[in-house]
């Protein structure tokens, strides 16, 4: 009897030492699947941004991590980024389009920065994206942000309005222009001939407009997306020039005309309070080699987050730590990688 109640007592111990290591290990494959960067000291007072990557092409996955640092370590916002996901590898795969673990972080969030293409996720996923919009936080959408979503696998879902073709009354043309002004149109610059000279809009630079502060040298080897008229409350920032050829000191082409490359816009979806976008189409990887692109964006973070008297004359952008962006390409991420690669 004695032995037997030994033999229960022991099996009760295994069991509770599997079940404690079955905990911890889910907790760490949790915590393996995003990354989180804690707020240094800064105006920021630990408001949270959540970067959510996604796309393959442009190296948002390479990006977002950058700008995260720069926002926590500088500016003293906390920062989580988020990546598309290889569910049986667990390594990051920007060509996965429906799964991007920890979309439930945007319940906290003060801010959203979304560099995502062409993604389908579950709609358990969705519903803290709609959640997010329907109580009017900000966003920021980078280039491929205008074709976030496509909805070609459940054109049922109750989220296929956001879908960058939509013609769901309300949602035509989806989340890119009811949120942000625009979906994805064309490539108004030679893709992988010509890129993007900046040039700021010199009226709400006058007027000390926030974003703009401290911005003036804008180039990237991306090139110009091509827009309509933006949808809505819009006010164009920066437009874009097509330039000849690839290098910083390549001439514009005067042949073409401009386009807006960043812009704001109230929005409101039905149900919801009122919010504010920025967006910018410039924004690979290698375009954030440019200080003043990567100023835009902490700018206007500032500025979404109703902290635009706090912006200094010329915001502290230096990358921290090592930033060797991928040329932007399809196929071409590094392979292997896992979100803790990028602290």
């Amino acid at each position: 009897m004695k032995n037997h109640i030994l033999s229960i007592a022991t099996f009760l111990s295994v069991l509770l030492l599997c079940l404690s290591w079955q905990a911890q290990t889910a907790h760490g494959q949790e915590g393996d699947l995003w990354i989180t960067f804690e707020p240094g000291e800064g105006p920021g007072n630990g408001h949270h941004i959540v970067l959510v990557s996604g796309d393959e092409e442009y190296r948002s996955e390479e990006t977002l991590p950058m700008l995260a640092k720069i926002l926590s370590t500088h500016h003293g916002f906390k920062t989580t980024v988020l990546f598309a996901i290889d569910p049986e590898t667990g390594y990051i795969d920007p060509d996965n389009q429906t799964n991007i673990p920890g979309m439930k972080n945007l319940q906290q969030a003060d801010l959203m920065i979304l560099f995502t293409r062409f993604r389908e996720l579950p709609d358990e996923d969705m519903a803290y994206v709609e959640e997010y919009l329907l109580a009017g936080k900000p966003v920021i959408g980078l280039r491929t942000a205008t074709h976030a979503f496509y909805y070609q696998r459940n054109p049922d879902s109750p989220y296929a309005g956001y879908d960058w073709r939509s013609d769901v009354p309300g949602w035509e043309d989806g989340f890119g222009r009811q949120i942000l002004g625009e979906t994805w149109v064309d490539h108004h610059g030679i893709h992988f001939e010509e890129g993007t000279r900046g040039l700021v809009n010199g009226i709400p630079e006058r007027n000390d407009h926030p974003v703009l502060r401290g911005v003036s040298d804008l180039w990237g080897p991306t090139d110009v997306y091509g827009t309509r008229e933006l949808e809505g409350n819009v006010e164009v920032l920066v437009w874009g020039q097509s330039t000849l050829g690839l290098s910083q000191d390549a001439p514009v082409n005067w042949e073409k005309s401009i386009m807006p490359i960043a812009w704001t816009k109230d929005y409101r979806i039905e149900g919801g309070s009122t919010g504010k976008t920025f967006t910018s189409t410039m924004a690979s990887s290698v375009d954030f080699e440019s200080e003043d692109l990567r100023r835009l964006i902490v700018n206007a973070s500032y500025w979404l987050l109703e902290m635009g008297d706090q912006v200094s004359d010329k915001s502290n952008v230096d990358i921290v730590g090592d930033y060797e962006p991928t040329m932007f390409g399809f196929g071409e991420f590094r392979q292997g990688m896992t979100p803790s690669d990028y602290k």
